[in-house]
């Protein structure tokens, strides 16, 4: 079995590999969290714990999801809460937590609804044994506009709130971005200078997944009702990559958890490359269980003796210089289609979607079932690629463009 070094420093912390809990239903108590600590995970978000006063009362059923073709589902649909246990169960949790695994990472992710409580709940996690704390700036289906997402979306709000815990704690910090905002930046920067020490992004998005035909109500149906609240799968994946390559160029050197979609080494290792120190995983644990871990460390490890890596914190934020302003691109050249006559099926999906969806350069012989691509029409756009369901289809010949200027090179082109 390969083995490398997984272990990871976050905000000063050392964690035996990147995978933590999310705060969320697959962090609920002690016994959930025993057996997650048990199986492997590096860390645990403890799920959000609220104040006092603050008094959760859950809807029936509360889930949804996105199905897409024989997928179980590419996105989930969550309308639940912060923890519905009282301030003192969750308190002792995790100091049982931290007193039966004191080598573990144990995460106190908090929210208040003032400055007041903010402080105070930062105060009590600290003496209970944690050995960091995320504010949860960013719930999208909290009842209260005085917590969550709204609050999120505040730049002087989510300051103002960084600053009261840390008058609570000095325990190392990270503050919850919520993603229903156009650019996270400016929050972030505003958490960084309330002195959060780095940031955990993204949330879930707000969303209706479906919406029911007949009864013309949104999903889950609660009553004769819906609502809109978090999504989360690997369908926001794409936007949690997003938003933390964003925060990596526009705050050099951000320390992140990266969250959102992540379920098997591969998308671990985007999270990563982009900048991601730790990832916290929560709808993937909620379809495969918790001991997904396993294969996620197995998998990254083998990657990293691909790469000829031995220590993970060696590729944190590598594709970072690789991603760049779109103004930025090189636009001088054009890459055809390559077709595989013997993969191709003659199944037609490659000339339907050029001709009705791009530019009509794919062109279809009828008795012989087999496409041609006419390089007079293609604009080397290869959606071609992307429909063929076999595989048939790659990048072929580079064609520079009459405008680029003589002995132009290209080091690299993947469809």
């Amino acid at each position: 079995m390969v083995k490398k070094d997984l272990s990871i420093t976050f905000l000063g912390v050392k964690f035996p590999n990147p995978f933590c809990l999310s705060s969320s239903p697959v962090g609920n108590d002690y016994d959930m969290c025993k057996k997650a600590y048990d199986v492997g995970w590096g860390g645990i978000v403890f799920k959000t714990i609220g104040p006092k006063s603050y008094v959760i009362n859950e809807v029936s059923p509360r889930f949804d999801k996105l199905d897409k073709e024989a997928e179980p589902f590419v996105g989930f649909k969550n309308m639940e809460q912060i923890a519905e246990h009282s301030l003192e169960e969750n308190l002792a949790d995790l100091a049982r937590l931290k007193k039966e695994y004191p080598d573990k990472v144990l995460i106190a992710s908090i929210m208040g609804n003032d400055d007041e409580t903010w402080e105070d709940l930062a105060r009590k996690v600290t003496e209970a044994g944690a050995d960091m704390i995320e504010m949860n700036l960013s719930c999208p289906q909290m009842t209260s506009h005085a917590m969550g997402s709204d609050v999120g979306s505040n730049p002087e709000l989510c300051k103002k709130y960084c600053q009261a815990v840390k008058r609570g704690s000095k325990l190392p910090m990270m503050a919850k971005m919520t993603p229903n905002i156009t650019d996270m930046v400016e929050v972030a920067k505003a958490c960084l200078e309330g002195g959060a020490d780095g940031i955990a992004a993204i949330n879930t998005i707000k969303s209706i997944c479906n919406i029911d035909l007949d009864k013309k109500i949104g999903m889950p149906i609660v009553n004769g009702k819906s609502s809109i609240s978090g999504y989360s799968g690997k369908a926001v994946k794409p936007v949690a990559l997003r938003f933390i390559q964003q925060m990596r160029t526009g705050i050099p050197g951000v320390e992140i958890s990266g969250i959102g979609g992540c379920e098997t080494w591969e998308d671990a290792a985007e999270f990563i490359l982009v900048g991601a120190k730790t990832i916290q995983v929560t709808t993937g644990i909620m379809q495969y269980g918790y001991r997904i871990v396993e294969d996620m460390c197995n998998g990254l490890m083998h990657y990293m003796e691909e790469q000829h890596v031995d220590h993970l914190e060696d590729l944190v934020g590598l594709a970072n210089k690789n991603i760049i302003p779109a103004e930025e691109l090189d636009r001088d050249y054009i890459v055809y289609p390559e077709i595989d006559k013997e993969k191709c099926v003659g199944c037609g999906r490659c000339y339907i979607s050029c001709y009705d969806g791009a530019h009509q350069a794919m062109e279809w012989d009828e008795e012989t079932r087999r496409p041609t691509c006419n390089h007079d029409k293609c604009v080397g756009c290869l959606l071609c690629g992307h429909v063929c369901p076999v595989g048939a289809i790659d990048k072929g010949e580079i064609v520079f463009k009459k405008t680029a200027k003589p002995g132009r090179k290209i080091k690299d082109i993947r469809l």
